[in-house]
C-alpha cells in the first residue's frame, strides 16, 4: 500500500470504529478490553491521541512519568473520563487528517487503529471487519520494527524460529 493508501484505510477504520463505539451500552463501555487492565472506554479514550502535538506530549509525559507504555496508559486513563459521545467525536474528528504521533509513520497509525478497534469489537462479541490488505501491511510493518524503538510499545515475544502465514490474504512472514 502506499501513503495515500494507508491513510484512506486508517480512515476507513477510524470511522467504522467510531461507528461501532456509538452503538454500545454504557455496560459494554465499562466492559474489559483484550488490553490488560484496560476497559473498551479506555482504549477508545487512547484512539483520541493519535493526533497530540509535540507540546502536548511533552506535557503528557511529565504529568505522568515513567516508560512510554506509563504515560499511554495514564493519559489514556485521564481522557476516559469524558463522556462517551466526547470519545466518539474525538475519534471521528481524526478523520482525514494526515497527522501522525512524533517519531512514527502512518505505518504505526494503521497499526494503532487496526490493533485497538479488535481490541474494543472482540470481548463484546461485535463484527469489526479488518480490511486484509491494511493487515497485510500492519504486519509486515510489526514484523520490520521488531527490535527497534518502534516496537517499545510492545511486549517482547520470541518470534524467531516461526513462521506466520495468513489465511485470507497472500501474506507470510518467518522461517520455521
Amino acid at each position: 500500500m502506499d501513503s495515500d493508501e494507508v491513510w484512506d484505510a486508517i480512515d476507513d477504520q477510524r470511522r467504522r470504529t467510531a461507528d461501532l463505539l456509538e452503538q454500545l451500552s454504557d455496560d459494554e463501555w465499562s466492559h474489559p478490553s483484550l488490553c490488560e487492565g484496560w476497559t473498551v472506554r479506555d482504549v477508545a479514550a487512547h484512539l483520541t491521541l493519535q493526533q497530540i502535538t509535540l507540546g502536548q506530549a511533552i506535557r503528557m509525559a511529565l504529568r505522568h512519568p515513567g516508560s512510554v507504555n506509563t504515560m499511554i496508559r495514564e493519559s489514556a486513563r485521564s481522557r476516559a473520563s469524558s463522556p462517551p459521545e466526547r470519545l466518539v467525536a474525538d475519534i471521528r474528528a481524526t478523520i482525514g487528517s494526515r497527522r501522525h504521533n512524533i517519531g512514527l509513520t502512518e505505518l504505526e497509525a494503521l497499526i494503532d487503529i487496526l490493533v485497538h478497534s479488535q481490541d474494543i469489537a472482540v470481548p463484546l462479541q461485535r463484527d469489526l471487519p479488518m480490511p486484509t490488505a491494511a493487515a497485510a501491511t500492519a504486519a509486515d510493518r510489526v514484523w520490520s520494527s521488531r527490535g527497534t524503538s518502534k516496537s517499545r510499545v510492545f511486549e517482547s515475544v520470541p518470534l524467531d524460529g516461526f513462521r506466520f502465514i495468513a489465511t485470507d490474504v497472500d501474506w507470510s512472514v518467518g522461517e520455521g
